[in-house]
């Protein structure tokens, strides 16, 4: 549970609480695996706080079964195995959630799949059908894909490769060129090493910063689109270089509000694509480590170590 704002490593504690009842429409489901991910820890060093109420329990992704049911439950029952989404929570043994927020999870996919198939699998998937939605056909195109060495990157790639796109691969150290295999073309670059004459229809962005600003002043070509979903530099898009460029689209999708918007019908054909993404290979997701809730500390230790290696997994039934 999150009490205040401050170093996740901190203010995160682990408590005791009472077992909530679910009410009508709700269920209550155990959590079998739940995922970190850095839009759990972002919110808890207080970048969001106009938007984030305390006390809160962190953890967006996982998977669990339901255990109990309330008034006026149909389409599930206690047993079922299921993916709660929509809000966090997913740090704890319990969590009561709306029946209409929990997506059934397939036989086929395990549960370390299933703790891992909705937040980097659907903004991939909800990336890609932006570059659609602005291009129509992406093939020839050149989409070029900061952090392409983190698991959403590669899942990028992977799934622009299958849209016939020339990518590029762009890294900010050696360390993860061995990671890739998708790529057209890998530069390892920062926002002061950009290498010349680099020309993108589209640029896919998990970094932000000087990066960003200087790929939107050099790279993206006029009628083009910077596509940002995260900030891993700590640092917003410079504003001079969006509104230096007015002939290039600049949109930034937040997977939560998309998800609140898009309807149950269009998050069950997102969640079928992550599962066949899954089943194939292309949402694949290494997994570093399984850590038992009761040793939160150390795997947020090892969610913090730039030589991790894959996603780190909860374990709270233990």
């Amino acid at each position: 549970m999150v009490r205040q704002f401050g170093d996740p490593g901190q203010v995160i504690a682990l408590v005791d609480v009472d077992r909530a009842t679910p009410g009508p429409g709700e269920v209550e489901i155990a959590v079998s695996l739940s995922a970190i991910n850095p839009s759990d820890l972002i919110p808890v060093t207080g970048a969001y706080s106009a938007r984030t109420v305390l006390p809160f329990v962190p953890g967006f992704e996982g998977v669990g079964v339901v255990s109990r049911v309330g008034a006026g439950i149909q389409g599930l029952q206690p047993g079922d195995r299921v993916i709660p989404i929509g809000a966090s929570g997913l740090w704890q043994q319990f969590i009561v959630r709306p029946a209409e927020w929990c997506f059934s999870a397939p036989d086929d996919i395990d549960d370390a799949q299933a703790a891992t198939s909705y937040v980097n699998p659907l903004t991939a998937v909800r990336l890609v059908e932006q570059l659609r939605e602005h291009f129509g056909s992406l093939k020839g195109r050149r989409v070029g894909v900061t952090a392409a060495g983190s698991a959403i990157g590669g899942m990028l790639l992977r799934l622009l490769a299958l849209e016939d796109t020339t990518t590029t691969a762009i890294v900010r150290s050696e360390k993860s060129v061995s990671r890739l295999g998708d790529a057209h073309r890998i530069v390892v670059a920062d926002g002061n090493s950009l290498p010349p004459r680099l020309a993108f229809d589209a640029v896919l962005d998990a970094v932000g910063g000087t990066l960003a600003g200087e790929l939107i002043t050099r790279s993206v070509q006029s009628g083009g689109i910077f596509l940002q979903y995260g900030g891993l530099s700590g640092v917003p898009v410079p504003q001079a270089a969006i509104s230096g460029r007015p002939d290039v689209r600049f949109a930034f999708l937040w997977l939560r509000t998309w998800v609140h918007s898009a309807g149950r019908d269009a998050l069950e054909a997102a969640f079928a694509r992550s599962f066949a993404g899954l089943r194939d290979g292309i949402f694949a997701s290494p997994i570093a480590a399984t850590y038992p809730l009761s040793r939160l500390a150390e795997a947020l230790a090892h969610q913090a170590n730039p030589l991790r290696t894959g996603k780190i997994l909860l374990d709270p039934r233990c």
